[in-house]
C-alpha cells in the first residue's frame, strides 16, 4: 500500500518491504532502495529514515562548489579574523570558482583537481602558493562532506613539493653600513628599522605599535596588534587597512628592549597614544613602510633587499651569539622551536666551525 509517498507491501514470507528514491543514474533514471520489517510499522520507519538520508545525500550530490562556498564561508565567517577571511575569499574567487564553481562537489575527482593544480604551475604560480589554494579547498570540501554525507577521496591528489628558499642574513659589513647611516639619520622610520633589526618584529607588527605598548619601567614592549592591507568584502577589487591582533596566538608576547634601542624610545616619547612610527592616530601601513625602507638602502649604498630580511638578520645573528633558541622562538612569536630553526637559522661556516671547535675542547 502507499502511505504519504511511501511504498510498502506485504510478502508471501509474511514480512513487510518498503521502497523509496536512493539516487539517480547519469542516464535520469530512478534507482530504489528496499528495506524489510516484521511488521508494516517497523518498515515504514525504515523506509522514512532512509528517505530522509537519501534526500540529504541527493540535495548534497548536486550541489554546487561555488553554493557550498557561499555557505560555508557563512559557517566561518565569525571565527576567522577578516585578514584570513579575506585569504579565503581571495583564493576561491581568482583560482578555484572559475575553475570549479558550477560543478557538483560530489562530481569533484582527484584527477580533475590534479589538472587543476598543474595548470596552476604551468601559469607561474609557485609550489607553495598552490598548496595553499589547495589546502583552503580541502577544507571547504571536508565542510561540504559533514553537512552532505557524499564522500571524496582525495588521497590521489599529487601535491607540488614547495622547496623552501634559503635567505641569507644582511652581512655583516652591510648591517654596519645600514645602521650607521640610520644612527647618522635618525628619524621615527629609521627607529622602526632598527626594531625590526635588533628586536625582529615583524613589519605589520611594527607599523601597529602604540606608545601604551611600551613599559618604560620594565624596558618591555608589548606586541598586540597588527596591520595589514587586505581586499574588501564587497568583491569590487578595492582593499582597506585593519588593525587586527596579531599573527597567531603566540605571537601576542613581551620583549625586553635592548638598552641601545631605550635611549631612542626615550628620544621619541609621547604621552598621547599614538602609533609609534607615524607620530598620529593613524599608523604607516607595512608597504609605505617597505617604500620607506627601500628608500634608505639607496642612501645607505646598502644592497636592495625586501624588508623581512630585517626580521630574518636577527633571529640568525641572535642564533650565532649563543640566544637559547627557546627563548628566541617566544621572542619570535613562532609556535614552536622547529619552526624557528627550520625558517630562520641558518649559520654559516665561520659560526659552524667555531661551535666544532668548541667541543673539542675538554
Amino acid at each position: 500500500m502507499e502511505k504519504t509517498g511511501i511504498t510498502i507491501t506485504k510478502r508471501k514470507d509474511g514480512r513487510y518491504v518498503g521502497k523509496f528514491i536512493a539516487d539517480y543514474a547519469d542516464n535520469g533514471k530512478v534507482q530504489y532502495h528496499y528495506v524489510y520489517g516484521k511488521t508494516y510499522e517497523e518498515a515504514e520507519s525504515k523506509v522514512l529514515i532512509g528517505r530522509e538520508i537519501a534526500t540529504r545525500y541527493l540535495s548534497g550530490r548536486y550541489i554546487t562548489v561555488e553554493k557550498i562556498y557561499v555557505e560555508w564561508l557563512n559557517a566561518v565567517v565569525n571565527r576567522v579574523k577578516e585578514s584570513t577571511l579575506a585569504n579565503y575569499r581571495n583564493k576561491f574567487e581568482k583560482h578555484i570558482l572559475p575553475e570549479f564553481g558550477d560543478v557538483p562537489c560530489a562530481d569533484l575527482t582527484a584527477g580533475k583537481i590534479n589538472a587543476f593544480i598543474n595548470q596552476k604551475l604551468a601559469d607561474g604560480l609557485s609550489a607553495s602558493y598552490v598548496r595553499d589554494i589547495f589546502t583552503v579547498f580541502k577544507t571547504m570540501l571536508k565542510y561540504a562532506q559533514d553537512e552532505y554525507g557524499f564522500k571524496l577521496s582525495l588521497k590521489s591528489v599529487v601535491l607540488p613539493k614547495a622547496a623552501r628558499k634559503q635567505i641569507e642574513k644582511i652581512s655583516d659589513t652591510e648591517q654596519k653600513k645600514l645602521v650607521s647611516y640610520l644612527k647618522s639619520n635618525m628619524s621615527l622610520t629609521a627607529f622602526g628599522i632598527l626594531l625590526s633589526l635588533f628586536m625582529g618584529l615583524r613589519i605589520g607588527e611594527l607599523c601597529g605599535l602604540k606608545w601604551e605598548d611600551v613599559d618604560f619601567r620594565n624596558k618591555i614592549l608589548h606586541i598586540r596588534r597588527t596591520v595589514q592591507r587586505i581586499s574588501s568584502a564587497n568583491g569590487n577589487r578595492k582593499t582597506k587597512i585593519v588593525i587586527s591582533a596579531p599573527k597567531s596566538a603566540t605571537s601576542f608576547r613581551e620583549i625586553a628592549i635592548p638598552d641601545m634601542l631605550m635611549k631612542y624610545f626615550e628620544m621619541f616619547r609621547d604621552e598621547a597614544d599614538y602609533f609609534i612610527i607615524s607620530g598620529t592616530n593613524k599608523p604607516v601601513e607595512p608597504r609605505t613602510m617597505q617604500y620607506r625602507y627601500k628608500k634608505i638602502l639607496q642612501s645607505a649604498e646598502v644592497e636592495d633587499h625586501n624588508y623581512h630580511k630585517l626580521r630574518h638578520t636577527f633571529a640568525t645573528n641572535s642564533a650565532e651569539k649563543g640566544f637559547n633558541v627557546k627563548a628566541l622562538s617566544a621572542v619570535l612569536g613562532h609556535s614552536s622551536v622547529t619552526l624557528t630553526l627550520n625558517r630562520y637559522i641558518h649559520p654559516d661556516r665561520t659560526y659552524e666551525r667555531r661551535l666544532m671547535n668548541m667541543c673539542m675542547q675538554l
